[in-house]
């Protein structure tokens, strides 16, 4: 093998892995789903890519069209907010507890949720892998009602958190 196979090889075999998902559980009144990946970052450097989450998340699941305009205050009661046009905001968690370099749990509704009235816990847990790797497992615990249950839901919202998490690991 030549050396620029190999190091291809070592840079796919060492560097973040994408993010592996599952919708744990879906019934008529909620639903949880998980997803974990591995970034190509020490503990430290991952906790804070976490909590800037203006620098990871999708533009695409914003109401503003751009994450810029994301925040996260790391306090009690803390907010993950977004500005809008004409000042107005979005609230879209609440900072509920917080163990630096290990948990960030917030409360609320992300994206259509919110509107609904459904209310959800999702807890970000970040575990050191090795030199240099961290994995970070994403659960979003979901509950109210939907006509019809939470089963097209909890996939759409699965997808959506793998997406973010694999752009979280990615950059």
């Amino acid at each position: 093998m030549s050396a620029r196979p190999a190091l291809l090889l070592l840079a796919c075999l060492l560097g973040p892995r994408p993010a592996t998902a599952e919708v744990v559980s879906a019934g008529p009144s909620g639903f949880v789903v998980r997803t974990e990946s591995v970034t190509a970052r020490d503990l430290a450097a991952a906790w804070q890519r976490l909590v800037r989450v203006q620098q990871w998340w999708s533009q695409e699941h914003t109401y503003s069209g751009d994450a810029a305009n994301l925040s996260l205050q790391l306090t009690p009661g803390g907010c993950w907010c977004e500005k809008l046009p004409g000042r107005g905001f979005v609230r879209h968690m609440e900072v509920v507890y917080v163990a630096p370099r290990h948990t960030l749990r917030l409360v609320g509704g992300l994206g259509p949720l919110q509107g609904m009235g459904a209310a959800g816990a999702l807890t970000f847990t970040l575990k050191p892998m090795g030199p240099g790797q961290t994995t970070v497992t994403a659960e979003y615990a979901v509950s109210g009602y939907v006509p019809g249950g939470f089963g097209e839901l909890a996939a759409a919202v699965d997808g959506v958190l793998s997406e973010q998490l694999r752009r979280y690991a990615a950059r």
